[in-house]
This record gives structure tokens, sequence and C-alpha cells, in this order.
């Protein structure tokens, strides 16, 4: 099976999320496809996020909700409005270091959060497919050195990753309770860690490699020996999309899904950071700056041979591809270029891939 761009045409999508790193990427497809957008998130929360967004045209191409997904009333007119056919549920509160600075917001975000997006999809007849994007910290981390599947028990241990397997498990109540028919397929994607270009978030690897790199500093790197499922950011929003085409067009195929890199591509923080010091070059460096700190994840991997058999999606960049777009990415931001000529290219740089 493959991703359609022309199923998308005139569809009416509701991104929930669309201010953020993965969001604007999304609407970014979606307008390339030809799809009508609505987006809904509070304003980004990076000034240079707000800059991409403005730059790239995303938000001249769709409807843009500035709002809260806490605010159910709020949520609701814009799903009346909208009357979407597909929603994709991406808002959420994503960074485990802020996750314990402020658990009840996160709580509140992530989880009642999602309670409001699939009540307003349980009231709006017009939803017939919808996602919830969650994340590979869902489930309960046992260090383990071969790849969590879908059936592994949820309990993510900080705030962040604990409060996406409750809205995991809200997501499969509702889906039980009210959606057994055949009105909305209902699905959720647990992805690994997304890098490329127009990432300016605080306490992630590749947005600090970049800020370092404009400043011809070495790059801090907090833990370098952390193994993650690293991917270029397009990788999981064409299985976002993949799967939201695949469960409109027959429901057998709403399900939990796994979305990460093959295990080549499942590396420590420290060679992720040697790989994007040889691509940006001008004798970029890191060090090591480890310090004792809040718990995160020493080993962490996903098996994706669900998404791979039931909808035959693979990986289409290695690491050293992802890296190689996001320093062009980078580069081309700094020097002033069209971004959304960049984006544009690598989106049908990736789709023919």
């Amino acid at each position: 099976m493959k991703l359609k761009p022309e199923f998308y045409k005139g569809k009416k999508v509701l991104v929930t999320g669309h201010t953020g790193f993965k969001g604007m990427w999304l609407c970014k497809m979606l307008e390339v496809f030809g799809a009508e957008v609505t987006g809904y998130a509070l304003e980004s929360p990076a000034e240079e996020g707000g800059k991409v967004l403005r730059q790239s045209g995303i938000e001249a191409g769709m409807k843009s909700i500035i709002g809260d997904i806490r605010d159910r009333e709020k949520l609701m007119r814009a799903f009346v409005e909208a009357q979407p056919e597909i929603v994709l549920h991406l808002a959420a509160q994503p960074l485990v270091i802020e996750s314990y600075k402020e658990p009840v917001l996160t709580y509140e975000t992530n989880v009642m959060g999602t309670v409001n997006v699939l009540e307003c999809v349980r009231q709006t007849e017009s939803v017939r497919s919808f996602l919830n994007v969650t994340t590979d910290k869902v489930y309960e981390n046992k260090e383990w050195s071969w790849g969590y599947r879908e059936n592994e028990p949820l309990d993510g241990y900080d705030p962040y990753s604990n409060s996406k397997s409750c809205s995991e498990l809200v997501t499969h109540s509702y889906k039980k309770s009210f959606f057994a028919g055949e009105r909305c397929a209902i699905s959720t994607a647990r992805a690994g860690n997304v890098i490329g270009g127009g990432d300016f978030s605080d306490n992630r690897i590749i947005p600090d490699s970049v800020r370092a790199a404009y400043a011809g500093e070495r790059i801090k790197v907090r833990n370098p020996y952390s193994t993650r499922p690293y991917q270029h950011v397009l990788e999981p929003l064409y299985a976002y999309l993949l799967i939201a085409q695949a469960q409109y067009e027959d429901g057998k195929y709403a399900d939990w899904y796994n979305v990460g890199p093959d295990e080549c591509d499942c590396v420590t923080t420290g060679k992720l950071t040697d790989i994007f010091c040889r691509q940006w070059g001008e004798g970029l460096a890191w060090e090591n700056i480890s310090v004792e700190g809040p718990h995160e994840a020493n080993f962490l991997k996903l098996d994706c041979s669900q998404i791979k058999s039931h909808l035959g999606w693979q990986p289409r960049w290695h690491i050293e591809d992802a890296l190689r777009e996001t320093v062009i990415w980078a580069k081309a931001w700094q020097q002033g270029a069209d971004i959304s000529v960049v984006m544009e290219r690598q989106i049908h740089k990736f789709l023919e891939a």
C-alpha cells in the first residue's frame, strides 16, 4: 500500500498542533497534496518557530485557529466550522524535561486535551478517520536491547511519557465505547525522535546543535550514550497520512502502530551529533556535559513490524540522509533562502525516494 497524494486533494483535514515542528511539516505536506486544512493550536512557543510558520507560507494556505485544546468549547466551534473528514491530533506538551517542571499542565494538555479532541470527534458526524499521535515513550521501558511491540505494557516513567500512555488509553476507551460501528476509524501512532529543519525547541539535541553551529560554538551533549530511534520528520508524517488514508478507505486498518527507523538507524546521541558535525563541516565539534538530572531512558527502540506488514510502510531515509537534509534546511534558513521552496523540494525528494 502506498500513500496517494491525490486521495487528500479536496479532503477536509483538521490538524491539532499545527504550529509545532511536526504540525508545520504535516500541514505543508497536506498543502502540497491539495487538502483543505484547518489547524488548531497555541501560538508557536519558539519565536523562530513562528517565523518558520509565516515564511513557509503554510498559514496562508490553510485556516489557522489559535486556541488551547483544553478549551473544549472553542475546539468544538472549530470542528463545527471545519466539518473535517480526517482529524490528526498532534497538539501536546511534548518535552520530557518540561514535564518535570510543569506536570499538571502536561497531564491537562496530553490527557484531557485528548479527551476533548475525541469528544469533538464523537459529536462531529463528518469525521471518518481519526489518528492520535503519541510517542515511542508510552511503553514501560525495561531498557531492553530489542524493540518494543504494540502489545507491550504502556507505562511511561516521567510525566510526559506517562501522560502519553494515558492518552493512548483514553483513545482505546473511546474507540471501544463510542466508535464500534463504521462511522469513524481510530488509530494511534507511536513515533520515535524526529529531526529536521524548522525545529527550534529547547533541550533537543538537533535544535541545540543548530544553534551552536550558528554561533560557532561547541555543541553541548547531555546524554551522549543514550540510544534513540531518530528519524527525519517526513518519515512519521508519511506514515500518519498513510494510516489515515488506509483506515478511511477500509476500517480494518485501524490499529495501534509503532513508527520508527530500522535498527541500523537507532543510534546514540553521541553518534548522531558526530554525523551532524560531519555534515555541517566548518570544524564543528561537540563536548560531553553529562550531569545528574531528571530520569530519562537510556535505551529505546521500536519494533515496526506491524505497520510494515499491514500497510507496507518502510523508512525511506537513513540517518545520514536525514541529517544531510536537516543541515541543508538549517543553512538555507541562516542564509535567508525561500523556506517554502526548500520544504516543498524536500517533500518531493522524500516522496520520490
